[in-house]
C-alpha cells in the first residue's frame, strides 16, 4: 500500500474519532451492565435474592422452548420479508432510476411508507386485516381472522414489514445503481448483450457494496423486530420474536436477569448476522477497494 494512501487511510480514521468515541460512552456502559445483569438473579419482585449465578440464565434461556420457538419465529420473519423487500426494492429502484417524467414525485411518493411511524403502520395493518372492521375480508370475500391464527397472523406481520421497510431497501439500491457507469452498459448493449446478460454481469456486481449494505441494515432491523409484532399480536398464537420475549422478562416480569440474558443473546446474534454478510459479500468488496489503493 502507498504511502499517500496510509495518509489518507489514518485521516479518515482521525475524522471519524469522535464519532466512534461518542458511539462507545453512549454504548458501551448500557451493553457492559446488561452482560453484568445477566450473569445474576435479579428479579425486582424479590430484591432480597439477588445472587451471582454465572451462566445460569444463558442455560435457563437456552434450554426453554419458548427461547427456539421465539428464534425461528423471528427467523422466518427475517427471512421472508427481507428477501421480498430485496427483490421489490430493486424493482422499484430500477424503475425511480430510468423514470424520465415524474421522477422527483415518484422518488418522494416511494418513500411516504418508510416516513409513516412503525407503529401507525402496524395499526394500520391491523384494522384493514380485522374481521369487523377491516376492508380485506370484505375485498376479498373471506370471512378469516387473520390475526387469531399463527400462520395468517405471521402472513400480516411479514407483509407490513414489507409494505413499511420496501422504500428504505430501494433508496439504497438507488444509490448504488447510479454507481453503474452508462458508458459500461451501452458499450455491452452495443456488443450483443442481453438485458439479463447485463444484468448478471454488469449490473449487480457493481452495485454489490449497495446489496451488502441493504441487507445488512434491513436484516440486523428484522432480527430486532418489536413494533409489528407487539401491536399487532402481543406474541400471541406463537407469534412471539425474540424482542418480545426480552420485553416479557424486563418489563412485564421484571425479572433483569433473565431479561438481560436474553437481551445479550440478541445482540450476540446481530453480531453473528453481521459478520456472516461482510464474509459471504463484503470480502470481493474489500479486495477490490485494496487493489484500487
Amino acid at each position: 500500500m502507498s504511502r499517500p494512501a496510509l495518509d489518507e487511510r489514518r485521516l479518515g480514521w482521525l475524522l471519524c474519532a469522535p464519532a466512534v468515541l461518542a458511539m462507545l460512552l453512549v454504548t458501551a456502559y448500557p451493553i457492559l451492565y446488561a452482560i453484568w445483569l445477566s450473569l445474576h438473579r435479579y428479579d425486582l419482585r424479590f430484591p432480597d435474592q439477588q445472587a451471582f449465578v454465572g451462566l445460569a440464565n444463558y442455560a435457563t434461556v437456552l434450554t426453554a422452548e419458548v427461547w427456539w420457538r421465539a428464534l425461528f419465529n423471528t427467523l422466518l420473519i427475517t427471512a421472508g420479508s427481507v428477501a421480498v423487500e430485496l427483490l421489490l426494492g430493486f424493482a422499484l429502484a430500477m424503475v425511480m432510476h430510468r423514470a424520465i417524467f415524474g421522477r422527483v414525485a415518484l422518488r418522494t411518493a416511494s418513500l411516504v411508507p418508510y416516513a409513516i411511524i412503525t407503529v401507525v403502520a402496524a395499526l394500520g395493518w391491523r384494522f384493514a386485516f380485522d374481521p369487523t372492521t377491516g376492508f380485506v375480508n370484505a375485498l376479498l370475500g373471506l370471512d378469516q381472522a387473520w390475526l387469531a391464527e399463527r400462520w395468517s397472523a405471521f402472513f400480516v406481520i411479514i407483509a407490513t414489514e414489507i409494505w413499511k421497510t420496501t422504500p428504505f431497501v430501494a433508496l439504497l439500491l438507488l444509490a448504488g445503481l447510479t454507481l453503474v457507469p452508462g458508458d459500461l452498459i451501452r458499450a455491452a448493449r452495443v456488443d450483443g448483450a442481453t438485458a439479463w446478460q447485463r444484468l448478471l454481469h454488469i449490473t449487480l456486481p457493481l452495485m454489490k457494496p449497495a446489496i451488502l449494505v441493504a441487507l445488512l441494515f434491513r436484516t440486523l432491523d428484522a432480527f430486532r423486530i418489536f413494533d409489528t409484532v407487539y401491536v399487532q399480536t402481543r406474541g400471541a398464537q406463537d407469534t412471539e420474536s425474540v424482542s418480545i420475549l426480552a420485553y416479557q422478562a424486563l418489563i412485564a416480569r421484571l425479572n433483569l436477569g433473565l431479561g438481560s440474558a436474553v437481551s445479550v443473546l440478541i445482540f450476540v446474534g446481530t453480531i453473528v448476522i453481521a459478520l456472516i454478510y461482510v464474509r459471504l459479500l463484503g470480502v470481493g468488496v474489500l479486495r477490490r477497494a485494496g487493489r484500487q489503493e
